[in-house]
Formats: structure tokens, sequence, C-alpha cells
């Protein structure tokens, strides 16, 4: 079934971005890191470079606390974060990436590089850059004038 003229982008926005995180996981699986989801991505992102307390870590996700704490809890569990006191707030903890976290974003950063290199060689190196300035363009425009700077893990 053709999808209906305003559904193509989207749907094939969608299809894109599956195959490259699907295609990314396969990969880390087989590095090592198989217990790592899609959704812990978008953690790492927040924790990278000097960590994040738990709210701020919900709050870029938007998601509840609790729900934030859970992922926390899962990837402290498989040794990819640790909580540590917070410098400022003897209350507060602060979530920050391990070495094994680290390791894990360098991987994924050089599977992607590989991947989004062989994509380029399909439409070429141009296409491929001028498809990431009109995206970002587009995304830009859409939301007011700014890149988003909360993303909600949807899978």
């Amino acid at each position: 079934m053709e999808p209906a003229p305003g559904y193509e982008l989207t749907l094939l926005l969608l299809l894109g971005s599956r195959t490259m995180i699907d295609t990314l996981h396969k990969h880390l699986a087989a590095r090592g890191y198989d217990d790592v989801r899609p959704a812990h991505g978008f953690v790492f992102h927040r924790l990278a470079p000097d960590g994040a307390t738990g709210n701020e870590l919900a709050e870029f996700l938007d998601m509840t606390k609790q729900a934030a704490s859970e992922m926390v809890d899962y990837l402290e569990q498989h040794g990819y974060v640790v909580r540590q006191p917070h410098p400022t707030d003897r209350r507060g903890k602060i979530v920050t990436l391990t070495e094994r976290g680290w390791s894990c974003i360098r991987e994924t950063e050089a599977i992607l590089s590989h991947l989004e290199g062989q994509w380029a060689t399909i439409i070429g190196a141009n296409r491929m850059e001028e498809l990431k300035i009109d995206l970002r363009q587009l995304v830009t425009v859409a939301n007011g004038g700014f890149l988003p700077q909360k993303f909600r893990p949807t899978w």
C-alpha cells in the first residue's frame, strides 16, 4: 500500500532513523554492548561530558523522575553509569558515565560515522551534506528557530 501524500516524508524519516538505529545496535551487540537499548543513547547524550542529576535527566528525556531513575538503575547495574555525591548539593547525586559508558559512546560514534559514510556513497557526499543542512533547517524552523534540546525516547 502506498502511503498517503502527507505521510510519505514522515514515513521515510522514521524508516531511515529506524534502519540506522537497528543497524547501530546490531553492531554494538557484536562488540559486547548487547545490553544497551536505543533509549539509552539519549541518556548517554545528556550525561556527556559532565553528568547530570536525576531531575535534569528526567527533564531532558521528558519523562517522570521515576522512569528516569529506573533507566539509570539499569545502566548502573550494567556498568555504564555511576551515581556519585553531587559536588555542590550534599543531598543530591550526580549520574556520570563510567569507562564502559564512554567506550560505548566511542563505539557508537565510530559505527554511526561508518554507516553515514555508507549512505553517502549511495547518494553522494554532497547530497548527504545538503540533506543534513536541509533537515537541520526544517527542524529548526518547525521549532521556532531552535533545535530541540529535549529528547523523548520513543522505543
